[in-house]
């Protein structure tokens, strides 16, 4: 099974010099992958004028800004700085794609027949669980706002996927329901 690569990414650190330890200096972005949020680092064009929070092009046809993929990176190799971004990219990445998370409470399903999806955010057991499928059940979620009003002691849903796919990206996830699982390590090459 193959899965489709990121076609654009917004921009959490921006180092015009590149990084320090790099033995060819050039401008270096970290980007966030808005669909499967996949941390990647990037070389940017000379030329391109580049900012935090920018979406930039990253499929394979003509990149405006993007010299070229260097790498997928991993959450502790990200920036201070990237890291500081995270939690405000990732909201705006949400907030722009609000109709596929709300579909997400709408559609999500058991694990196992102990788990449900719903219960890997943070802050859902049991009770928050039974309330979001009785609300969906009567009838389906159109927005975060409807979902606040239908389920009141939910905490803000958009907080709670963020602190979700912050965990996933750490890499520390058995179940990844957002962020590409991060590429299989060899046994004993790290």
């Amino acid at each position: 099974m193959t899965m489709e690569m990121e076609e654009h990414g917004r921009v959490i650190d921006f180092m015009p010099e590149g990084r320090s330890m790099d033995r060819m200096r050039e401008p270096t972005a970290q980007l966030l992958g808005e669909r499967y949020f996949t941390l990647l680092e990037v070389s940017i064009k000379r030329d391109a004028k580049v900012a935090l929070g920018q979406s930039l092009y990253i499929g394979k046809a003509e990149r405006p800004e993007v010299e070229k993929i260097k790498r997928r990176i991993e959450y502790f190799e990200l920036t201070a700085t990237a890291k500081n971004e995270l939690a405000a990219t990732t909201r705006q990445i949400i907030h722009d794609r609000e109709a596929d998370f709300v579909s997400f409470f709408n559609k999500a399903g058991p694990i196992s027949m102990r788990l449900h999806q719903i219960e890997l955010l943070p802050g859902i057991g049991r009770k928050h669980l039974a309330e979001i499928l009785d609300a969906r059940g009567a009838r389906q979620f159109e927005n975060f706002e409807d979902i606040k009003k239908r389920v009141p002691l939910l905490p803000d849903p958009t907080g709670l996927l963020i602190t979700r796919i912050e965990e996933e990206l750490a890499g520390s996830s058995k179940h990844y329901l957002f962020v590409r699982p991060p590429a299989k390590r060899q046994e004993g090459y790290q």
